[in-house]
């Protein structure tokens, strides 16, 4: 379930991307597959089977709040986190049901996307957000690679690894609520997966900038 936790944080930054960028009403449409598997899953699967779709469940949310931003609001970063946020109340309300697993998949992605959005104030991203979204492929990379230099300088490395710290923190100690309980072990994993899945793929992404800007621009 962790590998799975993580390689789901992952495949939409190289999948829902490029595909919300080019099609996204059929990218947004796809949410529907991936809900109603995950509910087959979970009704009709055994246990492992239903822990799966539980997951599915909780990557629906995540993919419908990215087509929705990505599609028509890319331009607005403000409102990134609020459309991400839009499966919120009942990701809540799921944590003591069976679909707990793919509650706490989808509030760790969450959280995740918090802290990015929250880093990029003092690091100056946000200001220059507009202007890359809407970039062509042509152009994006440059103003990429641009953007991932100016984040070399004291005062974003400072923030950077400040943040990286705290979600190191938050997804270990989400680790050891694990192995203190049996009934929650698997959400408090597939959490701390997602949750630290995402600091890969912030980091994933500064490297692609700073050395092949050319593929971020595609994503």
């Amino acid at each position: 379930m962790q590998f799975w936790a993580s390689a789901l944080v992952v495949l939409p930054v190289f999948l829902q991307a490029p595909w919300v960028r080019l099609q996204p009403v059929s990218a947004c449409l796809f949410t529907i597959v991936i809900l109603s598997t995950g509910i087959c899953l979970v009704h009709f699967g055994k246990e492992k089977w239903a822990e799966a779709g539980s997951l599915l469940v909780g990557v629906s949310g995540s993919w419908l709040g990215g087509c929705l931003f990505w599609g028509w609001l890319r331009a607005y970063p403000v409102w990134h986190l609020p459309v991400e946020s839009i499966a919120l109340p009942l990701a809540l309300l799921g944590l003591r049901t069976r679909w707990r697993v793919g509650s706490s998949f989808y509030l760790a992605c969450l959280l995740g996307t918090a802290f990015t959005d929250l880093l990029m104030l003092p690091t100056g991203v946000m200001s220059k957000w507009p202007e890359i979204v809407q970039a062509s492929f042509q152009e994006a990379p440059a103003l990429l690679k641009d953007t991932a230099e100016n984040l070399l300088n004291l005062k974003p490395l400072l923030s950077i690894s400040l943040a990286s710290a705290v979600i190191i923190i938050l997804a270990r100690e989400m680790r050891k609520r694990a192995n203190l309980t049996t009934a929650f072990k698997g959400t408090w994993l597939v959490a701390s997966a997602a949750l630290f899945t995402t600091l890969w793929i912030d980091g994933l992404f500064l490297l692609t900038a700073l050395i092949q800007p050319s593929l971020s621009g595609l994503i």
